[in-house]
């Protein structure tokens, strides 16, 4: 079974569970918000067959999994004592991303290099981040540097790997998760 098989098999179980996904309609609660990050990133496990780093940096070895609604951006996060590395890490490793409507029934997978991201993002990032943790005022510094890249870069700039449409398999690109594992 292909990597991608294996991953929307996951999708079809944990990400878009029919029976869930009708319970929560039924007893009126929100389904958007009801997939947590990790399902994600263990959605980009089985797709990359890279496991996760149980470290601080990337998500997986190698590779970022991010996660956006609809058309919304996609978020990253620098702490205090591990943003630097972090960043640093995010402009050789692979972005893993996934976008999805509301009650996931629709999902977009694309890759992006991270050294095609480095100079128009993370890099610029830097002295942001340097200049956000150098406030000693805690009053005045944010706990978590927070910034994203839009969802229309990744859209026009992103490899795609995979499409899901109203819960089946309509597109995917099996050569391309190999083709981003040599390179990290």
């Amino acid at each position: 079974m292909s990597s991608i098989d294996t991953a929307f098999n996951f999708y079809s179980k944990h990400i878009y569970n029919q029976e869930k996904m009708n319970l929560l309609r039924q007893h009126g609660l929100p389904i958007a918000g009801s997939v947590p990050s990790v399902s994600w990133e263990l959605f980009g496990a089985l797709l990359t067959g890279r496991d996760g780093t149980g470290a601080i940096g990337a998500d997986l070895q190698g590779w970022e999994v991010k996660s956006a609604s609809g058309s919304g951006s996609y978020e990253y996060q620098y702490h205090l004592n591990t943003g630097m590395v972090k960043l640093t890490e995010d402009c050789s490793v692979n972005h893993l991303f996934c976008s999805y409507s509301n009650e996931y029934k629709n999902v977009t997978v694309k890759v992006i290099e991270g050294s095609e991201l480095a100079n128009k993002y993370f890099k610029k990032w830097i002295p942001e981040y340097v200049s956000n943790y150098a406030n000693k005022n805690d009053a005045l510094r944010r706990q978590r540097f927070r910034k994203s890249i839009p969802f229309a870069f990744v859209q026009l700039n992103g490899t795609p790997i995979l499409e899901i449409d109203n819960a089946i398999l309509t597109f995917r690109d099996d050569h391309q998760i190999d083709r981003f594992n040599e390179r990290t």
